[in-house]
């Protein structure tokens, strides 16, 4: 699936998953990788089916041992640290608006950085 069909069929993801599972075939469950606002609404349609669903939170792990909090999200209410409680959790219980909007914090900062450092944005002469 691509958004504009230039690889595969047109669409979104949770178009195909949708038409798989209303298909008829059996899930015992399905697996998510991918950005976060994808896998939060492939999570939010294998709920409605009642279909198990790991999703594989991958931010960005700074040291592995869960002391900096930069991989920590929400799981069922509970504090998680994607490094050593995951990466993959129930994505039922992700909070992803919280972990989008934490993912989100330092997106001036990262952009301002990307373009002084990027050479294909300075001009050439």
């Amino acid at each position: 699936m691509s958004d504009d069909g230039t690889a595969g069929e047109k669409g979104l993801v949770t178009d195909a998953l949708k038409k798989l599972i209303e298909s008829g075939e059996k899930y015992d469950r399905v697996i998510t990788i991918g950005p976060l606002i994808m896998m939060k609404f492939v999570c939010r349609l294998t709920k409605e089916y009642e279909i198990p669903t790991v999703a594989s939170m991958n931010p960005i792990m700074i040291d592995g041992t869960g002391m900096c909090g930069g991989c920590r999200l929400t799981v069922g209410g509970e504090t998680k640290f994607a490094c050593v409680d995951g990466p993959e959790f129930d994505g039922h219980l992700i909070d992803f608006d919280e972990a989008m909007a934490r993912g989100a914090m330092y997106k001036d900062f990262e952009r301002h950085a990307h373009e002084e450092t990027c050479n294909l944005f300075k001009e050439v002469k």
